[in-house]
């Protein structure tokens, strides 16, 4: 399982990668996660809804009711053009990440 801390720093530019390829729902959010992360990574709603109202307020992400095939009025969500950006911006800094951890965790070459 992946740390609470590490979770919390990654819901943002996962959230906003799931939403490049189109609208989703809380759990269907919630669902994508689990199945990316072979099941490492779990969300709860409570720890979800927060970072959806708060990417929505900053105008990364819109959302829009919608009846689903089921009958039932679910909340569907959508990334904005400020959104793609802010997602750049993150891969970017994630990217930085990973290049320094990769740089530490690799082999030191033997003389």
């Amino acid at each position: 399982m992946v740390t609470k801390a590490l979770i919390a720093a990654s819901t943002k530019p996962m959230i906003l990668s799931i939403l490049v390829s189109g609208e989703s729902y809380g759990y269907q959010i919630i669902q994508s996660v689990k199945k990316i992360s072979g099941g490492k990574m779990e969300w709860s709603d409570g720890m979800l809804y927060p970072v959806l109202h708060r990417l929505e307020k900053d105008g990364f992400i819109r959302s829009n009711w919608k009846i689903s095939d089921g009958g039932r009025l679910r909340k569907y969500y959508t990334i904005t053009d400020s959104g793609k950006e802010e997602l750049a911006k993150e891969k970017k800094q994630w990217m930085f990440v990973h290049d320094a951890l990769s740089k530490l965790w690799e082999p030191l070459p033997t003389f």
